[in-house]
């Protein structure tokens, strides 16, 4: 699902002291969480098949509290469509009127089911209001179509990059992203308090952005680096979870200026603590990205070894949750706090999952007692 991890001038490890908490802005103010508890986010294969296998929504045990239904995609100026999969590609999807019941008996049990928008084969730039306007229009439609609690933002390849002289993402001037920012603003007026925001972007767009941001002064630099920061920074008072893919990736630089390789518990430990704690964008002391509250954080991860790059197995994600949420069996990476109230996981996918004997939920289940 990761965009291919180049930049024209790559260079050396950001110079300076390990970043410590005394230069990291506070967390927004506290809210409700959207369910008591931990959360367990799984990807659900709703508008294509593979070889993970369909699975009837209904059927998505009670462990999963946030399905997000994958996928919806732009057809170029905004709008966006929502196409289930047939039965020519997906062997047992259910009928529009069970699919319908099936959403409903989820949130029957406490469940939240949004439409995720983006994937690793979607595109989705809104270079101007009217495709704004267009988004806001058919998301909604979608929304209201089939009843759901919200939305998922997985925009990926070249949906967001900033635009040369875009260096502040507390003011950014970037097109796609301003005005990204301002539907997910009109979404979250039209639907109200109960409204559910997530975002899932890989680390390209928000961790290397301690590193890097846009194009650089000179244009040396992807302009997708970082590019997520000024999204989930506006929203962050809406936002209800973000995810963020620590799979696919290439290696990233923590706040311990080591680069962070997928594969290993570190990578997510290290990751995590970044949206934790807070970090200097490009470097800038100026520019802190602020800490968001631990229940608006879930660590990300691939179902499985067919999944994606950068699975981990059961005892390396209990080894990241430990860290994480009791400061214990960390390794070398010293993190900048203990969060009990971590949100989570997300995982690629529930259907992955139940290729796989359904060994990542019983990972989240065993660990949190649920």
């Amino acid at each position: 699902m990761a965009p291919t991890l180049v930049l024209r001038a790559l260079a050396a490890a950001l110079a300076g002291a390990v970043i410590t908490p005394a230069v990291m802005a506070p967390a927004a103010a506290a809210q409700p969480a959207i369910q008591a508890g931990h959360q367990l986010v799984g990807y659900l294969h709703a508008s294509f098949g593979n070889g993970a296998g369909y699975v009837p929504i209904a059927d998505v045990p009670q462990a999963w509290t946030v399905i997000d239904l994958a996928f919806a995609d732009s057809t170029g100026d905004g709008t966006v469509v929502f196409t289930r999969c047939q039965p020519a590609e997906c062997a047992g999807v259910e009928s529009d009127a069970d699919f319908q019941a099936g959403i409903r008996a989820q949130q029957a049990k406490g469940k939240k089911v949004v439409i995720s928008i983006g994937g690793a084969n979607g595109e989705v730039q809104l270079t101007n209001a009217a495709q704004a306007t267009n988004f806001v229009t058919s998301v909604s439609a979608i929304i209201d179509r089939w009843g759901l609690d919200g939305v998922d933002i997985d925009f990926e390849n070249q949906s967001l990059k900033l635009d040369a002289g875009d260096s502040d993402f507390a003011h950014p001037t970037t097109p796609v992203v301003v005005n990204l920012i301002s539907a997910l603003q009109q979404l979250k007026d039209r639907y109200g308090a109960g409204f559910m925001l997530t975002m899932a972007p890989e680390t390209f767009f928000v961790q290397l952005g301690y590193q890097f941001y846009g194009p650089g002064p000179q244009g040396a630099q992807d302009p997708r680096a970082g590019a997520y920061l000024p999204v989930i920074y506006a929203m962050r008072d809406s936002l209800t979870l973000l995810t963020v893919q620590n799979y696919n990736s290439g290696p990233i630089m923590g706040l311990d200026n080591q680069y962070h390789q997928m594969g290993t518990a570190e990578f997510p430990i290290a990751m995590t603590d970044m949206l934790l704690a807070g970090f200097p964008v490009a470097g800038n002391t100026a520019h802190v990205f602020p800490a968001l509250r631990p229940d608006q954080v879930a660590i990300g991860l691939p179902a499985g070894q067919n999944a994606g790059n950068g699975w981990l197995g059961p005892d390396r994600v209990t080894q990241a949750l430990d860290c994480l949420t009791k400061g214990a069996n960390c390794g070398s990476y010293a993190t900048h706090g203990t969060h009990a109230d971590l949100a989570g996981l997300m995982t690629w996918s529930v259907n992955w999952d139940r290729f796989g004997s359904w060994q990542f939920q019983n990972t989240f289940t065993g660990y949190f007692g649920q």
